[in-house]
Protein backbone atom coordinates (compact mmCIF):
# COMPACT_ATOMS: atom_id res chain seq x y z
CA UNK A 1 0.00 0.00 0.00
CA UNK A 2 1.56 3.38 -1.04
CA UNK A 3 1.05 6.13 1.79
CA UNK A 4 -1.74 9.14 0.27
CA UNK A 5 -0.42 12.43 1.60
CA UNK A 6 -2.75 15.74 1.64
CA UNK A 7 -6.30 15.75 0.86
CA UNK A 8 -8.32 12.67 0.52
CA UNK A 9 -9.86 12.46 -3.02
CA UNK A 10 -13.01 14.23 -3.60
CA UNK A 11 -16.25 11.57 -4.66
CA UNK A 12 -17.40 13.60 -7.25
CA UNK A 13 -14.64 13.88 -9.14
CA UNK A 14 -12.70 11.26 -12.05
CA UNK A 15 -9.26 10.85 -11.11
CA UNK A 16 -6.31 10.25 -13.50
CA UNK A 17 -3.60 8.28 -12.89
CA UNK A 18 -0.24 10.22 -13.21
CA UNK A 19 3.18 9.34 -12.53
CA UNK A 20 5.88 11.35 -11.59
CA UNK A 21 9.22 10.93 -10.24
CA UNK A 22 10.72 13.48 -7.95
CA UNK A 23 14.72 14.02 -6.60
CA UNK A 24 16.02 14.93 -3.65
CA UNK A 25 19.33 16.54 -4.25
CA UNK A 26 22.05 17.32 -1.35
CA UNK A 27 24.29 19.48 -2.31
CA UNK A 28 26.99 19.69 -0.21
CA UNK A 29 24.97 21.03 3.27
CA UNK A 30 21.75 21.91 1.28
CA UNK A 31 18.95 21.09 -1.31
CA UNK A 32 18.80 21.90 -4.58
CA UNK A 33 14.70 23.00 -5.27
CA UNK A 34 12.90 24.27 -7.54
CA UNK A 35 10.38 26.98 -6.96
CA UNK A 36 7.10 27.24 -9.21
CA UNK A 37 6.50 31.19 -9.08
CA UNK A 38 2.70 30.67 -11.11
CA UNK A 39 0.22 30.95 -10.67
CA UNK A 40 1.20 30.87 -6.67
CA UNK A 41 4.97 30.46 -5.29
CA UNK A 42 5.16 26.42 -4.97
CA UNK A 43 8.54 24.78 -3.42
CA UNK A 44 9.42 21.41 -4.73
CA UNK A 45 11.46 18.53 -5.00
CA UNK A 46 12.73 18.79 -8.55
CA UNK A 47 10.87 16.53 -10.88
CA UNK A 48 7.68 15.64 -13.14
CA UNK A 49 5.52 13.52 -14.58
CA UNK A 50 6.58 10.06 -16.61
CA UNK A 51 5.97 10.86 -20.46
CA UNK A 52 4.93 7.87 -22.98
CA UNK A 53 7.69 5.57 -23.35
CA UNK A 54 10.37 7.08 -20.96
CA UNK A 55 11.79 5.03 -18.00
CA UNK A 56 11.61 6.39 -14.38
CA UNK A 57 14.91 7.23 -14.63
CA UNK A 58 15.08 8.85 -18.13
CA UNK A 59 12.30 11.23 -16.60
CA UNK A 60 14.41 12.04 -13.17
CA UNK A 61 16.97 13.20 -15.61
CA UNK A 62 14.81 15.16 -17.79
CA UNK A 63 12.75 16.77 -15.12
CA UNK A 64 15.85 17.65 -13.00
CA UNK A 65 18.04 19.41 -16.23
CA UNK A 66 14.26 21.48 -16.83
CA UNK A 67 13.56 22.89 -13.44
CA UNK A 68 17.20 23.43 -12.13
CA UNK A 69 19.54 22.96 -15.10
CA UNK A 70 21.44 19.98 -13.45
CA UNK A 71 22.48 17.39 -14.71
CA UNK A 72 22.64 13.99 -11.74
CA UNK A 73 24.49 11.40 -10.94
CA UNK A 74 23.97 7.85 -9.00
CA UNK A 75 19.81 7.93 -8.19
CA UNK A 76 18.56 5.83 -6.06
CA UNK A 77 14.66 5.16 -5.42
CA UNK A 78 13.58 6.11 -1.75
CA UNK A 79 9.72 5.23 -2.06
CA UNK A 80 6.68 6.74 -2.87
CA UNK A 81 3.88 8.63 -2.01
CA UNK A 82 0.02 9.01 -3.92
CA UNK A 83 -1.67 13.09 -3.62
CA UNK A 84 -5.21 13.71 -4.82
CA UNK A 85 -4.86 17.27 -6.58
CA UNK A 86 -6.20 19.42 -9.46
CA UNK A 87 -3.42 20.29 -12.32
CA UNK A 88 -4.64 23.38 -13.53
CA UNK A 89 -2.04 23.46 -16.29
CA UNK A 90 -3.47 20.46 -17.67
CA UNK A 91 -7.10 20.71 -16.57
CA UNK A 92 -6.98 17.75 -14.72
CA UNK A 93 -8.04 15.95 -11.40
CA UNK A 94 -5.15 13.74 -10.94
CA UNK A 95 -3.94 10.52 -8.91
CA UNK A 96 -0.23 11.56 -8.46
CA UNK A 97 1.95 8.31 -8.12
CA UNK A 98 5.01 10.14 -7.00
CA UNK A 99 8.67 7.81 -6.39
CA UNK A 100 11.21 9.75 -5.26
CA UNK A 101 14.71 9.46 -5.44
CA UNK A 102 17.76 10.45 -3.84
CA UNK A 103 20.75 11.61 -6.20
CA UNK A 104 23.89 13.50 -6.96
CA UNK A 105 24.03 16.39 -8.62
CA UNK A 106 27.29 16.80 -10.45
CA UNK A 107 26.97 20.30 -11.95
CA UNK A 108 24.47 22.93 -13.69
CA UNK A 109 24.65 23.01 -17.32
CA UNK A 110 21.53 25.67 -18.22
CA UNK A 111 19.18 27.77 -16.43
CA UNK A 112 15.62 25.92 -15.73
CA UNK A 113 14.17 25.90 -18.96
CA UNK A 114 10.69 24.83 -17.27
CA UNK A 115 8.31 27.82 -17.48
CA UNK A 116 7.70 30.09 -13.95
CA UNK A 117 10.64 27.78 -12.13
CA UNK A 118 13.43 29.38 -10.16
CA UNK A 119 16.12 27.00 -8.70
CA UNK A 120 16.75 27.13 -5.02
CA UNK A 121 19.83 25.98 -2.90
CA UNK A 122 18.15 25.96 0.85
CA UNK A 123 19.30 23.85 4.08
CA UNK A 124 16.71 21.69 5.55
CA UNK A 125 16.03 23.69 8.17
CA UNK A 126 14.56 26.04 5.79
CA UNK A 127 13.90 23.79 2.51
CA UNK A 128 11.50 21.28 4.84
CA UNK A 129 8.97 23.97 5.95
CA UNK A 130 9.00 25.88 2.31
CA UNK A 131 8.24 22.56 0.65
CA UNK A 132 4.56 22.90 -0.35
CA UNK A 133 3.51 19.52 -0.16
CA UNK A 134 3.64 16.62 2.71
CA UNK A 135 4.83 13.88 0.57
CA UNK A 136 8.51 15.86 -0.46
CA UNK A 137 8.62 16.90 3.10
CA UNK A 138 8.35 13.52 4.65
CA UNK A 139 10.82 12.22 2.33
CA UNK A 140 13.24 15.12 2.92
CA UNK A 141 12.85 15.01 6.90
CA UNK A 142 13.57 11.01 6.65
CA UNK A 143 16.43 11.05 4.08
CA UNK A 144 17.85 14.62 6.29
CA UNK A 145 17.79 12.46 9.47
Amino acid sequence: MIRRVGDAPLSHEQYRLRAGVYAILPLKRRFLLTAQTHPQLDVQLPGGGIDAGESPLQALHREVLEEVGWRIAKPRRLGAFRRFVFMPEYDLWAEKLCHVYVAHPVRQIAEPTEPDHVTLVLSAAQAIPALGNDGDRHFLEQWAR
